[in-house]
């Protein structure tokens, strides 16, 4: 009896102990643009993205996700990557799209937070959500739906060690190039401009084409919302600073473990 109890507090300790060594990182992410035309970079962008899966995730703004989640937003006075910012700010180069701070648990890929993150200025008023532009003949049919310059997703997970996996693109209008191609008479006698003459005279009724003119193939340009990707993943240490880029946006992230 007297080996049974001390083995009884031992199983009832266990919980108590794993709950004692669960960890809790704190998570300060910074997103900021450089200020150049897209289009002169050595980088060549296609006009044409598949969308940025977004199932799963949730807004910053979204607290029942956080609570799900087991997610804290940082009060300002925890914020560590002042200085950055500032320098950032102050330079005619770049500008700040994103910053925010917040607390999360010891979470592997499968149940870490994956954050829909949009911020910059709105296109919402000029563009639809496929990136044709707003017009007369094209008037916009999902009012509802955002359109921020910054739209994608973030998450940082555990995996023997921290990861960052992260899409984002930064949205900007550009132009790009259609070209109508000639049509055929098979295709033109469903238009409004094409009308059959018939020589009834005849018993064979000669038919010719009225209206019928010539289709050349040409150009036109339009404006659009053209999307500029950065997809990255990396590994990073715990309280490092770790920066990422592409010719257009950076990201400066800082993990920092809670102490217990």
């Amino acid at each position: 009896m007297k080996k049974i109890i001390p083995l009884l507090m031992m199983l009832l300790l266990i919980p108590n102990l794993a709950q004692a060594q669960k960890r809790e990182f704190d998570v300060e992410v910074l997103i900021f643009k450089r200020s150049i035309d897209p289009e002169t970079t050595a980088e060549s962008w296609p006009n044409e993205l598949t969308k940025i899966d977004l199932q799963g995730s949730a807004p910053f703004s979204d607290a029942n996700y956080r609570h799900k989640k087991g997610v804290q937003m940082l009060s300002y006075d925890h914020y560590k990557l002042l200085k950055e910012r500032d320098v950032l700010k102050s330079h005619a180069g770049f500008e700040v799209l994103f910053h925010k701070a917040w607390r999360q648990g010891d979470h592997g890929k499968a149940s870490a937070p994956v954050f829909h993150v949009q911020a910059g200025k709105s296109y919402a008023n000029t563009f639809n959500a496929d990136g044709s532009q707003i017009d007369a003949d094209h008037p916009r049919v999902d009012m509802k739906t955002p359109l921020y310059e910054l739209d994608g997703k973030l998450q940082v997970y555990v995996q023997h060690y921290l990861f960052l996996e992260t899409q984002l693109d930064l949205h900007a209008p550009s132009v790009r190039s259609i070209t109508f191609t000639e049509k055929t008479p098979e295709q033109l006698k469903d238009s409004e401009n094409f009308s059959v003459l018939a020589d009834t005279e005849t018993a064979d009724a000669n038919v010719q084409a009225g209206n019928l003119e010539q289709v050349s193939p040409k150009k036109v340009e339009e404006t659009f919302l053209k999307s500029y990707r950065m997809d990255q993943k990396r590994r990073m240490r715990s309280g490092e600073i770790h920066y990422l880029d592409n010719p257009l946006m950076g990201m400066i992230i800082q993990v920092r473990r809670v102490a217990q």
